[in-house]
């Protein structure tokens, strides 16, 4: 997908967008819910004032369907007033609004190839049933994750074996691996598969997706349905992988400063502002603070291009 500029004609400019990652800042990572009553109250409310709000996730569209958009509707999401998902890094996206809902569209060529799908499903179903599943929504990507119940650290040592087994099994059909920092270009010359461990999940995917991807999806959709490029943007995400949204906004000419819900991994130099919640809160906590925010300054029409109405940058790690 080609670059986008910034500058746009015509149609209605929301105040502000906000491109939000789901599993931690609005879902729990420990509930996989949105378990703050404020979250969901402030999306709608955003939403009803004309912001663009998008998410921009690594889940499937079922889990956006089930979990996300029956809690902001009943929130108060008023009729006319439209909400994005964008799953699995950019290859699955819909749209809805109090009343309706999107099918789901999906980019086929950023999909998985089948084989490797029913292999992943086998090997977890034989040898790590007890701390994680295979996600049978995902409609691109191949993803494995915790089971809530299981204990983060006996997930976190399964990972760590399943991923070495993916990794290993690409090598052997024949592709090219990348996990983390590790790459093997195999006899494919290339990578093929990217292994994206998180903390509760494990992401087997093309790799030409990502948040860059899907920050790039939130710009067509605006486009697709008559909308003004908005002239300022907030991310949000609680990985360092999360940052790219804000970095293809950034470089692509676009007002942007994230909000890093979980910075105990540091806090990167970026030429744009970081921002974090005061104390010691993180993922969904952190995340109600900003959105609270987010949605008094949109109240007052308060953002401007220029400032940082809503913290102070974080300091670089």
């Amino acid at each position: 997908m080609p670059p986008l500029p910034a500058e746009t004609r015509g149609g209605t400019r929301p105040p502000v967008a906000l491109l939000l990652d789901v599993d931690g800042p609005i879902a729990s990572p420990d509930t996989r819910t949105i378990r703050l009553e404020s979250i969901a109250r402030d999306l709608a409310a955003l939403a009803n004032s004309g912001a663009l709000v998008v998410f921009n996730t690594g889940r499937a569209a079922a889990f956006i369907s089930e979990v996300v958009v029956p809690v902001v509707r009943a929130a108060g999401l008023e009729s006319g007033h439209r909400l994005w998902a964008v799953c699995e890094k950019g290859a699955v996206w819909f749209g809805f609004d109090a009343d309706s809902q999107d099918e789901a569209e999906v980019d086929e060529a950023l999909a998985m190839d089948p084989s490797l799908e029913r292999w992943v499903e086998l090997r977890v179903a034989e040898h790590y049933a007890d701390t994680m599943f295979f996600d049978r929504h995902k409609l691109a990507m191949i993803s494995v994750e915790q089971i809530v119940d299981a204990a983060r650290a006996d997930y976190h040592a399964a990972q760590a074996l399943f991923d070495e087994d993916v990794f290993r099994r690409v090598l052997e059909s024949g592709g090219g691996v990348e996990r983390r920092e590790v790459v093997d270009v195999g006899r494919a010359g290339t990578v093929t598969v990217r292994i994206d461990p998180t903390i509760i999940s494990t992401d087997i995917e093309h790799p030409a997706l990502g948040k860059d991807l899907g920050a790039q999806r939130a710009i067509l959709l605006a486009r697709e349905h008559g909308l003004e490029i908005p002239a300022v943007w907030r991310t949000m995400g609680d990985s360092r992988t999360d940052y790219a949204m804000a970095d293809w906004l950034h470089a692509n000419g676009y007002s942007v400063a994230h909000v890093d819900v979980r910075p105990a991994d540091g806090v990167p130099e970026t030429q744009y502002p970081v921002l974090v919640a005061d104390g010691d809160l993180v993922h969904d906590d952190a995340a109600a603070v900003f959105l609270e925010r987010w949605r008094r300054i949109t109240d007052a029409d308060g953002w401007g291009a220029d400032g940082v109405p809503d913290g102070q940058a974080a300091a670089s790690a």
